[in-house]
């Protein structure tokens, strides 16, 4: 019984070289499935406590909200849904720009927003939830 090879043809357009490969878009893709699973445990948990638990929200006012960030515990899972579900909303858009926007300028300019966008909404979010001021409601 002979052996026979299958030989293929070269591809058309060269292959780029190893040392600019990344990794990018397998570690993106990994994120957004291990974001997507904690983010819903996150807002899952969030939505138990605060529409269901102890008269639901009825009882969410300027009071619940300082006792709840005066607990770094909550402190650190507000942020962390925000971080997420900003990362992983950002991550799908940048996305679709790439798989729908066709002109080199304007995906730039479209993903320039996106990135300026979500990094003043991490920066707020994350300044509102470390300094808010329980005292300010008082005043």
């Amino acid at each position: 019984m002979a052996t026979e090879t299958l030989a293929l043809d070269k591809p058309r357009s060269p292959r780029r070289p190893a040392a600019r490969r990344s990794n990018f878009e397998l570690y993106s893709w990994l994120f957004m499935r291990i974001s997507g699973l904690a983010l819903v445990v996150l807002v899952l948990g969030h939505l138990f406590i605060m529409n269901i638990l102890d008269g639901g929200v009825h009882r969410i006012n300027w009071g619940f909200v300082a006792g709840r960030w005066s607990s770094p515990f909550w402190q650190t899972w507000d942020l962390l849904m925000l971080w997420l579900a900003q990362l992983h909303g950002g991550n799908g858009l940048r996305t679709i720009i790439d798989d729908y926007v066709r002109k080199d300028s304007t995906r730039f300019w479209l993903k320039i927003v996106l990135y300026v966008s979500m990094v003043l909404i991490l920066f707020v979010g994350t300044l509102v939830i470390f300094t808010f001021d329980p005292d300010m409601a008082g005043s």
